[in-house]
């Protein structure tokens, strides 16, 4: 029962990650309906940017945030503005396929760059310390603070979508993008914030990763996949649901790997499909 009960415990944790990943999805597809392929890769972009800051810099990785995130901020906004925004419209199709040649770029750059060599991010042991609940049972100081950020961000979202005039305006574009230009909004600007928002959330997500795992520039699709999955379990358009989807994806693997450590992804994605069978709307999907 102790074993079950911690490897529960270590699913949540984990779920937290996926969810750090999925936010920045959720918040581009609830604003202007666009599905990112590259999401994955901007996320191993992001951990690139943070391993050339800390080598640069001598900066600690979670201090490098204070450089990555507004570069990854910047990055969203113009890559919206130049690039994105052109292929909105009635058909989906477009952007991803612009999405789908901007993903080969970023990873055929990142191994031109830096080799297909796996790299990593150090905090000087604070990644692998923990301390004991009792009964055989651990958790992990790191994990623990991921997830932490991981309904911190998801608050601070909820809040900003609820009560924040650009929240407000993210959610009438999303509603009626003529009549929002009809009341002098710039839809493009709103997008482009929205963006750069996404791929700020992206920068955290990135180095917690960098931190508790090795990366390598064909990791993106992995990380889209995860990303992915979380946003449909827990419902489009639902913060509170894709932070409840990575939980649910991080549970599953931690139980799927414990059952039978080849199971464990296979487990998440089979979680994934049940729900795509039974409840294709997400768990917890937004009402209006």
């Amino acid at each position: 029962m102790t074993g079950w009960l911690d490897t529960l415990i270590q699913g949540v944790l984990l779920g937290g990650l996926y969810a750090l990943f999925a936010m920045g999805l959720s918040l581009i597809f609830g604003v202007m309906r666009l599905v990112n392929i590259a999401h994955g890769d901007l996320i191993v972009l992001a951990a690139y940017l943070a391993l050339v800051v800390v080598d640069a810099t001598g900066l600690g990785p979670l201090s490098a945030l204070a450089i990555c995130v507004p570069a990854m901020f910047l990055l969203g906004y113009a890559l919206q503005r130049g690039l994105l925004n052109f292929t909105l419209g009635g058909d989906i199709l477009p952007p991803l396929l612009v999405t789908f040649g901007l993903s080969i770029i970023i990873q055929n750059a990142l191994l031109q760059t830096f080799s297909a060599d796996p790299r990593a991010l150090r905090l000087g042991g604070f990644e692998t310390g923990s301390f004991h609940l009792g009964a055989g049972i651990a958790v992990g100081y790191f994990p623990l603070l991921v997830l932490s950020v991981a309904v911190g961000l998801t608050v601070a979202l909820e809040l900003l979508f609820a009560r924040i005039p650009l929240g407000r305006a993210f959610r009438a574009t999303s509603d009626d993008p003529e009549a929002v230009q009809l009341m002098g909004v710039n839809d493009r600007h709103v997008y482009g914030l929205a963006m750069g928002i996404a791929l700020a959330i992206v920068a955290v997500a990135a180095v917690f990763y960098g931190i508790r795992t090795t990366f390598a520039p064909s990791d993106g699709p992995d990380r889209l996949l995860f990303a992915f999955e979380a946003v449909i379990i827990g419902g489009l358009g639902s913060f509170w649901g894709t932070l409840a989807g990575g939980i649910l994806l991080g549970v599953a693997q931690a139980v799927g790997f414990r059952l039978d450590p080849g199971w464990g992804v296979l487990t998440g994605h089979l979680a994934f499909l049940a729900v795509l069978l039974f409840k294709p709307s997400g768990l917890f999907p937004r009402t209006k």
